[in-house]
C-alpha cells in the first residue's frame, strides 16, 4: 500500500546503484516511498530514472553532505568497503561512515538502519571485523534512533561469493578449501535482506540483528550443494589457508580481481560467518541454486569492476 509522503518523507539510501540498496530501493519505490541515493559513481546506469535522485557523497565535506540528507526521515546505510584499495582503507571507511552519521544528525534524519556484519568485535585482529563494531558503537552513541543488521554473506543474482564458488566449480575439477572446511556460513537471500532494511526504517525501537537465513552449511556442504545444483562433479582439496590464499592470489591475477584477501580467510576459517540466531529470511539457498542452476556462474564476478570501474 502507498505510503502518505506527509508522515513519510525521503528515504536516502548508500548504494542505490549497486547490490544490496538497489533490491531496497526498489521495495521503498513500490511502496510510494521517494528515494535519494549517494554514491561515489554519479555516472552509473540508473535502473530507476528519474525516481531516483543520485547525490555525491561529498565525505570531505560535511555541510553539502548534510543537505544532501535533509528532509530525510531516514538513512539506509550500506557504505563499506570489502578491502582496502587504493587510498581506501577501513580506517577511512570508518572516518566516512562517522561523517556520514553526524550530518544525518545535523540534517534531522531521525533513524538510520546500518548494514554491518556478523560477530564484530571492538577487539577483533581483522579490520573489517574490528571497523563495523566500531562504527556500530558510534551509531549507539549518536542520540538517533538506529537498526543495526548484521548479516554473514548476501547471496543473490549479482552475488560475487556464491557465484564465484560455481564459476570455479564450473572451471575446475578440483575446489582448494581452507582448512579442514568445517567452519560454518549462514547466507540470506538478497531480496529477504532488502525486505529487512525497508522494514527497519518503519520501527522506533533500536535494534540489533542477525541477518540470517534458514540453513548453514560447512563450507565443504556449501561447495558441494553448488557443485549438485549445476550438475558439476567437484572434489573437495583441503589446503593450509596460506597455500589456499597463494592458490587465490594466482587466480586474482589471471581474472584482474581480488579473490578472497587473507582477513577473509581468516575470518571464514575463525567461523565469522556462522551465527545461531533465528532466521530472519525465509528464502533457502538450497532451492534457489535449484531454481538459478542454468545461470550462476556463468561469469565470473569482479569486485574490482563492481566498485573500482576503470
Amino acid at each position: 500500500m502507498p505510503v502518505d509522503h506527509a508522515s513519510q518523507p525521503t528515504v536516502v539510501v548508500t548504494g542505490a546503484l549497486s547490490y544490496t540498496g538497489q533490491y531496497a530501493t526498489r521495495i521503498l519505490l513500490d511502496r510510494g516511498y521517494k528515494v535519494r541515493t549517494l554514491t561515489h559513481h554519479v555516472d552509473r546506469e540508473n535502473p530507476f530514472g528519474d525516481k531516483l535522485q543520485v547525490l555525491p557523497y561529498n565525505f570531505d565535506d560535511p555541510e553539502k553532505l548534510a543537505a544532501s540528507l535533509r528532509g530525510a526521515s531516514a538513512l539506509i546505510n550500506t557504505y563499506w568497503v570489502r578491502f582496502p584499495h587504493g587510498a581506501m582503507t577501513f580506517e577511512k571507511a570508518v572516518a566516512n561512515t562517522r561523517t556520514l552519521f553526524r550530518a544525518a544528525k545535523n540534517a534531522g534524519v531521525r533513524r538510520i538502519v546500518h548494514v554491518s556484519i556478523a560477530n564484530p568485535a571492538l577487539d577483533s585482529p581483522l579490520g573489517y571485523y574490528k571497523g563495523k563494531a566500531e562504527l556500530e558503537q558510534s551509531l549507539k552513541e549518536s542520540g538517533l534512533s538506529y537498526a543495526i543488521l548484521r548479516p554473514t554473506v548476501i547471496y543473490g543474482p549479482e552475488d560475487i561469493l556464491i557465484n564465484n564458488i560455481a564459476w570455479f566449480v564450473r572451471h575446475l575439477p578440483v575446489f582448494g578449501v581452507p582448512g579442514n572446511g568445517r567452519y560454518s556460513v549462514r547466507p540470506i537471500f538478497v531480496e529477504d535482506m532488502a525486505q529487512l532494511m525497508v522494514a527497519a526504517i518503519e520501527q522506533q525501537e533500536n535494534t540489533i540483528t542477525d541477518a540470517v537465513g534458514p540453513e548453514s552449511f560447512t563450507f565443504n556442504e556449501l561447495v558441494k550443494l553448488i557443485a549438485k545444483k549445476i550438475h558439476r562433479g567437484v572434489w573437495l582439496l583441503h589446503l593450509p589457508a596460506p597455500l589456499a590464499y597463494v592458490s587465490t592470489r594466482i587466480v586474482g591475477w589471471m581474472v584482474g580481481d581480488v579473490v578472497l584477501t587473507w582477513e577473509e580467510y581468516e575470518g571464514l576459517v575463525a567461523n565469522l560467518l556462522a551465527s545461531d540466531a533465528p532466521a530472519a529470511g525465509n528464502t533457502r539457498l538450497s532451492e534457489w541454486l535449484a531454481a538459478n542452476s542454468e545461470n550462476i556462474g556463468r561469469k565470473y564476478a569482479s569486485e574490482i569492476a563492481r566498485h573500482y570501474p576503470a
